[in-house]
């Protein structure tokens, strides 16, 4: 007699879930290696030369910026098709299309002929392939942090969650770092010739690492679950957005601090650092690198200590500390040691990571699980799209205007205030089932009850 591989009241084994959690990071690495290569500071300054007129009286990073901002355009579409499709057929079927039109996009890149080749087909080759980038993207965040959520045993949800923006951590260090290197080894004349494309080329292997890694998991046990039941929504979308709109509002609110910070943070700052500050690009690489290393060191132990005293802490203690800390940060920035850059540099690194550890836990756990993937991908990916894309467009130029280099202090300020009111109201689900966390009569845990408010 064959054995059922999940029986419905029990957990799967830590082997499995450990190959779950890599797989699903992994297509979030590979989506930030390509933020981390892009927004590198000379890359981001490279690619708005390579692909558009030399004085059509705009600047070569913010040409960057904008093409980084318009593919997020698409996340929300790509959420509202890929959220709802993995309800139906599956978390893993649809991550597996998600890995590769992303890893593939970033490869493409790589080998597009510029302005002095093709004219104006060069950037509008460019928008269309971030734009294919930014709707694979909206299906995948979703996924892979549904996926960690639905494998994870309930009590180390916090544990396993956070490996989710560890993939996004070591994605983004992985290709600012190899950027670094291939700047170093080239020398800057080389760089600008050809030797900016050489990261964007290696996503495709990367891709398809992620992809074999996929494809020798199971779907989840609450997936196979709901399935075996025939619970699955039939109208995945009109279910998500009719019954379950006022919990998206919600989490758009709090994402809107998440985006905010990890944008102004991974794809602003270097360039601010170079064009703004005027430190050198080795040296702003370098801090880079360095906060974003630190940050990978503690984010798994923070994700653990959820599991202790619960997600809502440390979320408030985000939020209070971007309203209280910003201005302080980047006026550290400002000064002419490259140790005030890099302590500046490493608060707000500080203040983010306590989030990043904890989403992963706690956003798949507003929903039930037949509408999960949708609602969180849309929601996710709304929120991301108007306040996350656009971050380093909208800060660049209010520093242009305005010529005040606090300009971002104050985005993250007015973020952290918004997201306070969800935040807030929150109900604890460290501890809850997820099978039970998204239903409204979900008890909060023995123990956290307190914490929970």
């Amino acid at each position: 007699m064959t054995k059922a591989p999940d029986p419905p009241d029990h957990e799967p084994d830590e082997r499995t879930v450990r190959k779950a959690v890599l797989a699903s990071a992994m297509g979030n690495a590979v989506e930030w290696f390509d933020f981390g290569v892009f927004s590198a500071g000379v890359v981001t300054a490279i690619v708005g030369t390579v692909f558009f007129p030399p004085d059509d009286g705009g600047g070569a990073t913010l040409r960057s910026f904008a093409m980084i901002a318009a593919a997020f355009l698409a996340r929300p579409f790509g959420g509202l098709f890929f959220g709802p499709l993995g309800d139906r057929i599956g978390r893993k079927r649809v991550l597996a299309i998600t890995i590769m039109l992303m890893s593939g996009s970033t490869f493409v890149i790589g080998i597009l002929p510029g302005y002095s080749t093709i004219g104006w087909f060069a950037p509008l080759a460019l928008l269309l392939v971030r734009l294919v980038q930014g709707f694979s993207t909206g299906g995948e965040y979703g996924g892979a942090a549904t996926m960690i959520a639905e494998y994870a045993p309930t009590r180390r949800r916090g544990f396993f969650g956070s490996f989710l923006e560890f993939g996004t951590l070591a994605g983004y260090a992985a290709g600012a770092a190899l950027v670094l290197t291939v700047q170093l080894v080239l020398g800057d004349d080389a760089m600008h010739a050809w030797g900016w494309r050489i990261p964007f080329l290696l996503a495709l292997p990367l891709g398809i690492v992620g992809l074999f890694i996929r494809s020798r998991i199971e779907d989840t046990p609450e997936f196979r679950r709901m399935e075996e039941r025939g619970e699955k929504a039939r109208t995945p979308v009109r279910e998500t957005l009719t019954g379950h709109w006022r919990t998206i509002l919600r989490l758009i609110c709090i994402v809107i601090l998440l985006n905010v910070g990890v944008y102004t943070l991974l794809t602003f700052m270097p360039s601010y650092l170079i064009d703004d500050l005027g430190v050198s690009e080795v040296t702003a690489q370098l801090i880079t690198i360095g906060v974003e290393l630190a940050m990978i060191t503690v984010i798994v132990p923070l994700g653990a200590l959820s599991d202790r005293v619960g997600r809502k802490p440390l979320l408030l203690f985000v939020a209070f500390g971007f309203l209280l800390l910003s201005w302080p940060a980047f006026r550290l920035m400002q000064t002419d040691h490259w140790l005030g850059v890099a302590a500046g540099y490493a608060l707000i690194g500080g203040l983010l990571v306590p989030m990043q550890a904890v989403i992963g836990a706690t956003f798949p756990a507003m929903f039930p699980t037949r509408v999960r993937y949708g609602a969180f991908a849309i929601g996710y990916n709304v929120s991301t799209s108007l306040f996350g894309g656009t971050a380093a467009v909208v800060v660049g130029s209010l520093i242009s205007v305005t010529g005040s280099n606090d300009v971002p202090a104050f985005y993250l300020m007015l973020a952290a205030l918004i997201a306070l009111v969800p935040l807030l109201t929150l109900r604890e689900t460290a501890g809850v089932p997820i099978d039970r966390a998204g239903e409204p009569d979900a008890p909060a845990p023995e123990g956290l009850r307190r914490r929970a408010g």
